[in-house]
């Protein structure tokens, strides 16, 4: 029996990956003083693209995954690792002295940083919703 659901189209690996260094770039840029932002947002817009980006890797390893459900794993994914910064044990602080460890996992609980998070991935949901809009587009439907 034929499905009548529309076939999934996946979202592009390539273009994921191509806006995770973007977003990434501008993340650092932002982190770095190269971005002209307001100094009293102090670190919160490169935390806002750092869920941007949680959310382009749970993309990447699900492509198909529906817009709803990406939001709701990229926010659990980012809330977790800001918990987990409460956790402060020898091994974990030694692994976050680490560059590369310390962007992805932080350094002290911020609870101010979720809000952050939310408003990264609100704006990523954003972009995502419009690319899967556009992926789901019916041709010939309001083509005019």
């Amino acid at each position: 029996m034929p499905s009548s659901a529309a076939p999934v189209c996946p979202r592009s690996r390539l273009l994921l990956t191509l806006l995770a260094l973007a977003v990434i770039a501008v993340g650092l840029a932002s982190r770095r003083g190269y971005l002209p932002l307001p100094v009293v947002w102090g670190n919160y817009p490169g935390d806002a693209l750092w869920a941007w980006v949680v959310l382009l890797c749970v993309a990447w390893v699900r492509p198909a995954i529906a817009p709803g459900r990406l939001v709701a794993v990229s926010l659990a994914i980012a809330f977790a690792v800001e918990l987990l910064q409460l956790y402060q044990a020898p091994w974990m602080q030694a692994l976050r002295a680490h560059p590369l460890a310390y962007l992805v996992l932080g350094n002290g609980f911020d609870p101010l940083d979720l809000l952050a998070y939310v408003i990264g991935i609100a704006g990523a949901a954003v972009v995502d919703g419009l690319w899967w809009r556009t992926l789901h587009r019916t041709p010939g439907v309001n083509d005019g």
